[in-house]
């Protein structure tokens, strides 16, 4: 019979204790041997407003000490039918933009070669284009959610085609999104120009302002989402700043009118069933967040993630 990782249980150790991994599980050299690797990018030199993304994955880290095995609600049971560990960090290069872009893309292209679903702990939203790039050379073109305020499709920022808005730009650009397979779900604020979010939909993207989840369920959206992923490979991209800043304030580009928690968690959950080859969490600035409830955000939607992943035990 196989044996799994466990995370380390609240009645074994006090949860200000023990090893500061994702959920307290066992610290893995590698990918290798695992089903699910956690994975941290502890980067903020894509970021164009408040710095301390790079703080994020350790953050997110000691915050999800709180988790526990068993989804109460979707009676997920990840731990009994999954290897699941943390390998650390990417080690990027802070002061080379370009280079570090290289490296994270090099280590995920690593990963994958193990057959194991990476879930990030970010980090800025720049992380999302390397794993991306390394995601479609094992894949393919991916179907791809995106959760955030921001549609992160600038053509360019100060001139640089690389910066934490642009990284689904060059994803289209570079043909690693499966067309039609797109969704962007809570974006909204202020923009430059009235068609700001036209460019996606001309695309063929699915744009989902926050305004049309106001006081509504998102499960009905979800159906049709996977509907219209069916069997594709997707990835989920989460930017804890799709949450409304009255839950998640520990981010760079907060932008009131975003979703609830309770909608997080139903877009996440609502993707259970689908093929999906990893995601990720980003945008958590912990300088911002003293109460440590972005981080634990963060955590909660990661470990979320893990419970919707193909392979994942239900204990109904």
């Amino acid at each position: 019979m196989a044996t799994f990782n466990q995370p380390l249980g609240g009645n074994e150790m006090p949860r200000f204790g023990g090893p500061a991994t994702m959920m307290r599980l066992p610290a893995h050299d590698s990918a290798k041997g695992l089903d699910v690797a956690f994975i941290g990018v502890p980067m903020d030199i894509a970021t164009s407003n408040r710095p301390g993304t790079r703080l994020g994955p350790r953050q997110i880290r000691d915050e999800s000490r709180m988790l526990r095995p068993y989804n109460m609600a979707t009676r997920a049971a990840p731990f009994d039918s999954l290897q699941v560990g943390d390998i650390g960090d990417v080690p990027i290069n802070t002061f080379h933009l370009p280079k570090t872009v290289e490296i994270i893309e090099r280590y995920y292209s690593g990963v994958l070669q193990h057959a194991c679903i990476p879930l990030t702990l970010g980090g800025d939203h720049l992380i999302t284009l390397p794993i991306l790039r390394a995601m479609a050379k094992k894949h393919g073109p991916v179907g791809l959610i995106h959760i955030d305020a921001h549609a992160d499709v600038n053509e360019h920022m100060f001139g640089e085609p690389l910066a934490h808005g642009t990284p689904f730009r060059r994803a289209q650009e570079e043909g690693l999104l499966a067309q039609g397979k797109v969704v962007q779900i809570g974006l909204r604020g202020t923009g430059y120009a009235a068609e700001d979010f036209d460019w996606c939909r001309q695309q063929g993207f699915r744009v989902v302002t926050a305004e049309e989840c106001w006081y509504r369920s998102l499960g009905p959206l979800m159906e049709e989402v996977r509907t219209q992923m069916g069997d594709t490979p997707v990835y989920i991209t989460f930017d804890i700043d799709g949450l409304d800043p009255s839950v998640a304030p520990g981010t760079g580009t907060v932008e009131m009118g975003g979703l609830t928690s309770a909608q997080g968690l139903e877009i996440v959950r609502g993707a259970a069933g689908l093929n999906i080859v990893g995601g990720d969490l980003v945008e958590v600035s912990p300088p911002y967040d003293p109460s440590g409830n972005t981080a634990l955000m963060g955590a909660t939607l990661l470990y979320e993630m893990l419970c919707v992943l193909p392979g994942v035990l239900r204990r109904d």
